[in-house]
């Protein structure tokens, strides 16, 4: 290397601080629970990760400055919640890379029916994943309304499939309409993007799909079988 001469690239600090950010456990933690889309109070957050309330807030703090979280305040309440479909997208990615025997074993029944139902079926963000997010990914392509052979993509006919069943894809802004998102449990790809977004949305507006108490969990409902098997042919017995 010629002296007085540099090759280190200038996003390095960048990338190491943003790092630094999710290399603790509790923050980890905060990261993982806000992938169900949703908007948590600072004391909901610091039950759920175990530690006071005092030491969430430091977290969040931290958090919050380096632009993995957004909140908001209403009266004595702040909420958290993720910044953008980015910030999902990068700690689902991370999650994805984890080895399947690298995560501790579940602790007790109800921690082991809780991971099941995560893997059968879940909300990532603010589409669907899980046993769930696959088969409706594998029914969309099967039937040639996705394409999976150069990236994700819907075809037309796939378009006119979300227009004829009334889902407004939003296509405004930078989001793409499809991607591929890792599934961290089945290891295989499943639908994300604005199409996915609009889907899950409209899956749970129907009430073909419930949310599992206050977790990421979702299970189709009686009135989900029958639509998810007349629109895309899916056997929804494998999802029970």
């Amino acid at each position: 290397m010629l002296e007085g001469m540099t090759l280190k690239d200038p996003r390095a600090g960048a990338v190491a601080r943003l790092a630094a950010l999710a290399a603790d456990e509790t923050r980890a933690a905060c990261l993982l629970a806000l992938l169900d889309g949703r908007a948590w109070t600072a004391g909901e957050l610091a039950r759920h990760c175990g530690v006071a309330a005092s030491t969430l807030s430091e977290h969040l703090g931290k958090l919050v400055g380096g632009g993995l979280l957004a909140e908001e305040r209403q009266g004595r309440h702040r909420y958290v919640r993720l910044a953008d479909a980015r910030v999902a997208q990068l700690v689902e990615d991370l999650t994805a890379h984890i080895a399947p025997d690298a995560a501790e074993p579940p602790r007790g029944l109800r921690q082991s029916g809780a991971d099941s139902a995560m893997a059968r079926g879940r909300t990532c963000y603010d589409h669907l994943a899980g046993r769930l997010g696959i088969a409706v990914t594998d029914a969309l392509t099967a039937r040639g309304l996705l394409r999976q052979d150069t990236g994700f993509a819907l075809t037309d006919a796939g378009l006119d499939w979300f227009g004829a069943l009334g889902v407004d894809l939003g296509r405004r802004g930078r989001r793409p309409l499809a991607r591929a998102c890792l599934d961290w449990t089945e290891r295989r790809p499943h639908l994300a993007g604005a199409a996915g977004a609009a889907l899950c949305g409209h899956l749970l507006d129907q009430g073909w799909c419930v949310r599992i108490g206050s977790s990421r969990a979702v299970k189709v409902t009686g009135a989900g079988e029958r639509a998810l098997t007349d629109l895309l042919g899916i056997d929804t017995a494998t999802l029970r």
